[in-house]
């Protein structure tokens, strides 16, 4: 059945979860994997990875001999990661927290909040206590690493483009069924939000067996290059550093994805 996740309480489960790397396919050429290892290298040892969802980079950084922890607030892509960690014999620390609520035993020298995690904190005042709580989180002198992305630039979104529905993802299951994911948007330029709907469908033999639906409204808040450094500046973070995108050039001002890096001070 239809399942609508303004009712539920986490936003990644059901075929969300069950399907999350499948449709992501091979991820070991990502740009932001070096980046990040390189970063947790730099700043130093132990590392969170906040948002770390099944264990994209978390479980390649344990893999590799780095000690980092995981955060998420969705229990299904917790127990997902656990269960390929198994698989690799790893045992991850990982806690089912949100951002805005952090509260871990352990302090930190690198935060990492990969793929515009943060982006998903709607509430301006739920965003900021959770810098805080990042601030918090780190030893004197570690680093909070996040990347941020503008969700659309340009000309206005079309009505037409806002609800035409498109094909993001399809793969075939080991079982033979597929998987398929649509997706449509709607940008508010103004208060800088989106708001997304997606269907999954499973098919076998041509014939969807099961669909969900997701509508998140709003489920993405985005930031100009002033407005993250702001967030960092209230926080209490200093030594400021701009890059673009997954490199250490420093961000111009027209990119669209860019990386902060902060340090407590101490």
């Amino acid at each position: 059945m239809p399942n609508d996740d303004s009712q539920t309480q986490f936003e990644y489960s059901g075929l969300i979860a069950q399907s999350w790397d499948l449709l992501r396919g091979d991820t070991s050429n990502w740009p932001d994997r070096g980046f990040y290892r390189d970063r947790i290298r730099e700043s130093g040892q132990p590392a969170l990875d906040v948002g770390c969802g099944t264990g994209r980079l978390l479980l390649d950084y344990m893999a590799d001999g780095l000690d980092v922890d995981g955060v998420d607030n969705s229990p299904e892509m917790l127990a997902l990661c656990r269960e390929k960690a198994s698989a690799r014999g790893l045992e991850p620390t990982l806690y089912q927290q949100a951002m805005e609520s952090l509260e871990l035993p352990r302090r930190y020298r690198t935060i990492i909040v990969p793929s515009s995690s943060f982006q998903l904190v709607i509430e301006p005042d739920a965003a900021g206590e959770a810098m805080r709580r990042f601030h918090d989180h780190l030893e004197p002198g570690g680093s909070l690493v996040m990347p941020f992305m503008i969700l659309w630039a340009g000309p206005p979104q079309t009505a037409e483009q806002a609800k035409t529905w498109r094909k993001k993802a399809e793969q075939e299951r080991p079982d033979g069924s597929l998987v398929r994911r649509w997706t449509r948007a709607r940008y508010d330029t103004e208060l800088q939000l989106e708001h997304t709907e997606d269907r999954y469908e499973v098919i076998v033999q041509g014939a969807v067996v099961q669909e969900e639906h997701y509508r998140r409204s709003p489920a993405t808040r985005w930031y100009t290059q002033q407005e993250s450094l702001h967030l960092y500046e209230e926080a209490g973070l200093s030594d400021l550093r701009l890059y673009r995108q997954f490199s250490t050039e420093a961000a111009q001002p027209d990119d669209r994805i860019w990386k902060v890096i902060g340090r407590r001070q101490g």
